[in-house]
């Protein structure tokens, strides 16, 4: 069932309607709820917060250090002992950068910026599938992790819609981790060629927690939208992509955030929410630490994460996800907003024509 309003999208997602969920809501089994603290993750996120703030650590750190360390290691040692996502988990991650080259090669920001996009995108010896520039706002960094960087640039790396559709199988997240390895790779081998010029950088990828929470930066480099399963939404690739990321201080210049008109689908749209079995996704957006946007359950989610080996349905369910229309979407939106603003405008005009001769 659609609304007037929906009539010009593709008629293709029986779920965006807005009936109440039909499927039962999943509940953690004993062993996985006794892994939790008594501290919330929504706590710990900021949930409710109205004051801006850097964010908190929740999982993909040192155990030790972290409140939910105990369903962290419980999931790595799943991980390990399943035959086949042992062979996909990056264990040691020890990476040595090349030095920093003595001779400092000097382009125009303009000229750096196409310079990284060429060999991350074409050149590069693993190349990725998006590519964008934000300067860093050190909002986005945890707190004990800042950086004097000044740029960021973020690495979009598509994954196999097929394999990720069949989450929560391993299938997926084997899926998952082989494209959080190539984009920790790529930024790692975009990072040592920055190097090679004469600049710092550093390159970091999942599913391990860097130095800061990469979607914001993603949002700020261009490459989608927040969707309401908190994920990016992009209009070539869906939500069906993982992220990496370099910082650096070479002279760049700064891409822009996009509108696509995923933050509006969604608001009309239940899909990720119906499909989710623990239902962690809110149908209205959430004020956290001290920003309203969509906002997924910590304590819902995070359960059911831990014992799936990872989950990944919402991203696979997402509408934009299905390769080829995130395009087709993102039109639909578009033009169905220019014309409710030109009739808007338009009734607008009539009225204080009809003000100014009665």
């Amino acid at each position: 069932m659609t609304t007037s309003d929906d009539a010009d999208l593709p008629q293709r997602w029986p779920n965006r309607v807005t009936a109440p969920r039909r499927s039962p809501v999943w509940r953690p089994p004993e062993d996985i709820a006794d892994l939790f603290p008594e501290v919330s993750g929504n706590t710990i996120n900021g949930l409710g917060e109205r004051t801006q703030r850097s964010p908190s650590l929740i999982m993909w750190a040192n155990p030790a250090s972290i409140a939910h360390g105990a369903v962290q290691t419980h999931m790595t040692e799943e991980f390990l002992a399943h035959p086949e996502l042992s062979t996909v988990l990056r264990v040691d991650d020890r990476h040595s950068p090349v030095p920093v080259s003595d001779q400092v090669v000097e382009r125009a920001p303009e000229e750096w910026a196409e310079a990284v996009r060429t060999f991350a995108l074409h050149d590069g010896p693993l190349t990725v599938e998006l590519c964008g520039i934000a300067a860093i706002d050190r909002s986005w960094f945890f707190a004990d992790r800042a950086t004097d960087h000044t740029y960021v640039i973020v690495l979009g790396i598509a994954m196999d819609h097929q394999a990720l559709s069949t989450a929560p199988a391993p299938t997926s997240a084997m899926e998952v981790h082989r494209q959080y390895n190539r984009g920790t790779s790529a930024a790692r081998h975009l990072a040592d060629w920055i190097r090679a010029q004469g600049h710092r950088a550093e390159g970091h990828g999942g599913p391990g927690a860097g130095p800061l929470l990469m979607v914001p930066a993603a949002i700020a480099a261009g490459l989608g939208e927040l969707g309401k399963h908190g994920s990016l939404i992009n209009p070539e690739l869906g939500s069906s992509f993982r992220l990496s990321v370099v910082l650096t201080d070479l002279p760049l210049v700064a891409d822009r955030p996009i509108d696509n008109g995923a933050d509006e689908f969604c608001h009309g749209c239940r899909v990720c929410a119906e499909a989710c079995p623990p239902a962690a996704i809110s149908h209205t957006e959430q004020l956290v630490r001290g920003r309203t946007r969509w906002y997924v359950d910590v304590d819902r989610c995070l359960p059911y994460f831990a014992a799936s080996h990872g989950c990944g349905i919402c991203i696979a369910v997402c509408p934009w996800s299905t390769p080829g229309e995130g395009w087709r979407i993102s039109t639909a939106v578009l033009d169905r907003r220019r014309r409710r603003n030109s009739a808007r405008a338009t009734a607008d005009t009539s009225s204080a024509g009809d003000q100014q001769h009665p």
